[in-house]
């Protein structure tokens, strides 16, 4: 899509097909003047008559004069819309025929079709929200949890934006007493800022983008999901315990090793905390070269893991255990580890409740040279019992804070690189202080972590290719 700005006016259908309802959107400075040409409004007074912010009942007609829709026309003048532009937006019944003969009549009467989120880019061209606000646009309509949501709504809302802005008045502030010596370097007598005050204000300044930073690894787990790597031998019962997990049969389930050959992924919304179940080829000596393939990516899903499920079969539990843990737990280090012993009710004990206990391999992990800290859960996955007081684990281990939508959290990657050299720059600028290093040379730096802010809210944007990759995602209509 091309995002250099255009005054063309368009148009898009903005909601999902199979609707009671159906929502076209136009926008553009002939809006309002070709949604007359194809709309009658009952009592006869045309849209440009009309006042803004009104709702207009009539109906649409077609070629020959043929009626295709009765519909509510909302009216919108600019600047004071989504998109800053006049705006209408036609609500007509939901069948995908009359969606598409409005949108032809449109595009007839001189509309042109959307791209991928060019209402928002339009919006963040006009100068009705800055580039963070516009990302946050398409996170909110792709929430999937609560705390995904408030996160969305409070960086679309403007309280991301409103944290940097206070960073860049510090910067800035700063900027200008360290250039303004610069300016009068051969007067010595003058000082305009004691260089203690200096410091310390680069210090406030790091602080934040340091917090903003290291926010990122919540973020990033609210908004795509915690990574949840399911390990283990062949037939552990690692892809019963998937379909367990997500109560539906996602992955092919059989007696015979080897089954899984290659990563099956999905997610679960467990107590309005977002999972990315990963179900893993099961770990074995093998020749088989795709097998090996599938194994060898196991790991690699185990080491991008935050949380590792290893599923041991109960009736061979000190086996299983002696057999991987000199492949596994070197790989868990700061990870949450979760022992799931399966095919609980397997187990030829005197009492099932005996299945709960802790077998007698899996001390091994607590010994002084493992050092891994781990949870232990009985289950018996085909039969589903167990599931419920796992996923209360996998929440604990999650640990995630609580959001709100006053909370300031980095989820977007952009927006953590920026930030990142952002605080590459400002740590620079501390060194600089501190060694005395000359004034042009810190105000460098502080220019630099000055442009890496204005990125993010696109202060400093004229790339016309970012700006297509990040409009280029999101949906029609939007």
């Amino acid at each position: 899509m091309n995002i250099l700005y255009t005054d063309d006016t368009i148009c898009a259908i903005a909601t999902a097909q199979g609707g009671a309802i159906g929502t076209i959107r136009v926008s553009g400075k002939e809006a309002i003047t070709i949604t007359d040409k194809i709309f009658t409004p009952v009592n006869g007074v045309p849209l440009s008559e009309r006042k803004p912010y009104t709702l207009t009942f009539g109906h649409i007609d077609g070629e020959n004069s043929e009626i295709v829709d009765e519909v509510l026309v909302s009216l919108f003048r600019g600047p004071h819309s989504y998109t800053g532009e006049d705006s209408t937006e036609i609500s007509c019944h939901g069948s995908s025929y009359i969606l598409q003969q409005v949108m032809q009549l449109l595009i007839k009467n001189g509309c042109r079709a959307a791209g991928p989120g060019e209402f928002t880019q339009r919006a963040f061209l006009n100068g009705k929200m800055d580039l963070s606000q516009a990302e946050a646009v398409a996170d909110l309509i792709a929430s999937t949890s609560a705390a995904s949501h408030r996160m969305a709504m409070n960086q679309m809302r403007g309280g991301f934006s409103r944290e940097l802005s206070q960073l860049r008045e510090k910067l800035l502030h700063l900027t200008s007493l360290m250039e303004l010596e610069l300016d009068f370097s051969d007067h010595e007598e003058l000082e305009f800022a004691d260089r203690s005050e200096l410091s310390q204000i680069a210090s406030q300044v790091e602080g934040v983008i340091n917090g903003l930073v290291q926010s990122f690894s919540v973020g990033n787990a609210i908004k795509n999901g915690i990574p949840v790597a399911i390990i283990g031998e062949t037939n552990a019962g690692k892809s019963t315990l998937l379909n367990a997990l997500l109560n539906e049969e996602r992955a092919i389930v059989s007696d015979i090793h080897g089954t899984t050959r290659d990563v099956i992924e999905d997610t679960m919304n467990i107590k309005g905390i977002l999972f990315r179940f990963i179900d893993t080829a099961g770990i074995r000596e093998t020749s088989d070269t795709i097998e090996s393939i599938g194994i060898e990516r196991s790991f690699q899903k185990l080491d991008q893991a935050s949380i590792v499920l290893w599923v041991i079969d109960s009736t061979e539990a000190e086996t299983q255990i002696n057999a991987l843990k000199d492949k596994v737990i070197p790989r868990c280090e700061g990870k949450k580890l979760i022992l799931v012993m399966n095919k609980c009710d397997m187990v030829n004990n005197a009492e099932q409740s005996d299945c709960l206990k802790e077998p007698s391999g899996a001390t091994i992990l607590t010994s002084a040279d493992s050092g891994m800290n781990y949870e232990m859960i009985s289950i018996a996955a085909k039969q589903r019992e167990g599931i419920t007081e796992l996923q209360k684990l996998l929440v604990k281990a999650a640990a995630l804070p609580e959001v709100t939508q006053n909370d300031v959290v980095v989820s977007n990657v952009r927006h953590y690189e920026a930030l990142s050299h952002a605080l590459e720059a400002i740590h620079r600028v501390q060194e600089g202080m501190s060694i005395g290093l000359s004034g042009d040379l810190v105000s460098q730096d502080l220019r630099e972590c000055l442009f890496h802010l204005a990125e993010i809210v696109g202060g400093e944007i004229t790339n016309d290719e970012v700006l297509g990759n990040i409009f280029k995602n999101f949906c029609v209509g939007k």
